[in-house]
């Protein structure tokens, strides 16, 4: 039969272990948070429904970029991984929150202080009410002071938690800088490769405007063809050769992006870039995988969650106010005069604890339900930024298919143009249609081929959005 004093024992034994658990709630992912909804966790709708060839159900690899297979890229982006001055800034900030995480956990070391200090002192006389002048001493002190802080309830213990997930927001922040600048970078080369592609296209429009005006001079010199259709054919040169400007400022200005992202000023820009005329093209079609992978990979959505995870740590920090802290503490030294040093007259010791209870409750409860309030916010924050990487991904499949059907039906227009100049070309050499004929079935297949280039650009802007949203670029 157990005793009573056992029994007392074995209940002040369990309101000690009880004290020792950290007081506030523990994280946790509320249920009825969106990234736990099935609808944000299947397929995408937009992928579901585009061209069988556009996408892919796989998931999007960390170097996305490679599926380009563009060693000159891949370069690129490596070095601005490397270089890039926000990226720097980013590290920076993360080293900061490691310290600052090193920092927090060092309250659960004991805390050590020593001091000394000397002086050559005489009293005041009359504060003490006397009229003799006191003697003068050589005063000295010295000492040593420890104290560790229980932590019984786990306010160190969740402040902890909190600077871990704050770090782990920073985290979070540098690997979305990662995202943003490998996607940049791959704009940029497209932007200058696209340009590179379409000046060959006006060039050999301009070629082909500038034959025909020739031919069309020839014919108003004989009186053959009106006076206006030779100024026709000269303003048709003149608006190809207005193309070629802005053209050419796009595609250095690329190279300028691309120069700066990889932390040199613009001057310093690779000048062999320039050569590249061949737009990037994916080797396979764009895997998308699911909202779920989508969910774990966004680096916006992970840092939304840990500053959710800090927010609700907090409460517990606020929440240990309402509780005594304890510390157990120690001292010893030596106190007085020089000519007793370190004898027993004055040497001195303490050890106790040491208990310490704020009493004014209203202060300590309004600032709990303020980082409850903090964590309510959070969460709903953290609910739209969910809501923004699915609306997001989805607007950039269904965009990006929509510019694949487009690329797909002007490729199929300028290869009926191309059958047609090739046809004529049949003609004009068996002496049944004029050169005339010939130039304007080669220049509807070039107005063709210049549709085709535009639409090719527009489809590398959206595959590399797509691959934004699906926040790749990271390991």
């Amino acid at each position: 039969m157990v005793s009573a004093a056992t029994k007392r024992a074995a209940s002040a034994l369990s309101v000690a272990l009880a004290a020792c658990a950290p007081v506030g709630p523990n994280y946790r992912i509320a249920p009825n948070a969106l990234i736990n909804a099935p609808a944000a966790n299947g397929p995408f709708v937009a992928a579901s429904s585009a061209t069988s060839s556009a996408t892919s159900s796989e998931t999007p690899p960390d170097r996305w970029w490679r599926l380009y297979n563009d060693p000159t890229l891949d370069t690129l982006v490596a070095r601005a991984l490397a270089d890039n001055i926000e990226l720097k800034v980013a590290q920076a900030n993360l080293e900061r929150s490691d310290e600052l995480l090193e920092g927090a956990r060092t309250a659960r070391e004991p805390s050590i202080a020593a001091d000394a200090s000397t002086n050559y002192t005489q009293q005041s006389a009359q504060s003490v009410l006397s009229h003799v002048e006191p003697p003068r001493h050589e005063i000295y002190n010295i000492g040593f002071a420890a104290s560790y802080d229980l932590d019984l309830f786990g306010a160190i213990r969740r402040g902890i938690e909190a600077a871990s997930a704050d770090r782990e927001t920073v985290l979070a922040a540098r690997d979305l800088v990662r995202v943003n600048v490998a996607a940049q970078v791959t704009l940029a080369y497209a932007d200058l490769c696209n340009a590179g592609n379409e000046l060959d296209v006006v060039r050999r429009a301009i070629a082909v405007q500038q034959r025909r005006l020739a031919l069309t001079r020839e014919l108003v010199a004989h009186g053959r063809a009106p006076s206006f259709e030779q100024q026709r054919d000269e303003g048709a040169v003149a608006s190809s050769h207005a193309q070629l400007a802005p053209l050419q400022a796009s595609r250095l200005n690329a190279a300028f992006r691309l120069a700066t992202l990889m932390g040199q000023p613009p001057e310093n820009y690779d000048r062999a870039l320039l050569a590249c005329h061949t737009p990037p093209m994916l080797s396979a079609p764009l895997p998308t995988g699911d909202g779920r992978a989508l969910l774990k990979r966004r680096p916006d959505v992970r840092a939304a969650e840990r500053r959710l995870a800090a927010a609700t740590a907090r409460i517990g920090v606020e929440t240990a106010a309402l509780y005594p802290d304890i510390k157990i503490g120690a001292s010893i030294g030596s106190t007085g005069g020089a000519a007793s040093f370190a004898t027993p007259l004055t040497n001195r010791f303490a050890i106790g604890p040491m208990v310490t209870w704020d009493l004014h409750r209203s202060a300590i409860r309004a600032r709990i339900a303020a980082a409850e309030a903090t964590s309510r916010a959070d969460l709903a924050q953290f609910d739209a930024t969910v809501l923004t990487a699915l609306r997001e991904t989805e607007s950039a499949l269904e965009t990006y298919a929509g510019t694949l059907d487009r690329l797909q039906q002007l490729e199929a227009s300028r290869d009926a143009a191309r059958a047609v100049m090739a046809h004529t070309d049949a003609l004009v050499h068996g002496g049944k249609a004029g050169g005339l004929v010939a130039l304007d079935a080669e220049r509807s297949w070039l107005s063709a081929e210049a549709a085709v280039a535009g639409a090719q650009r527009d489809l590398n802007h959206e595959q590399i959005a797509t691959f934004l949203a699906l926040g790749g670029g990271w390991q």
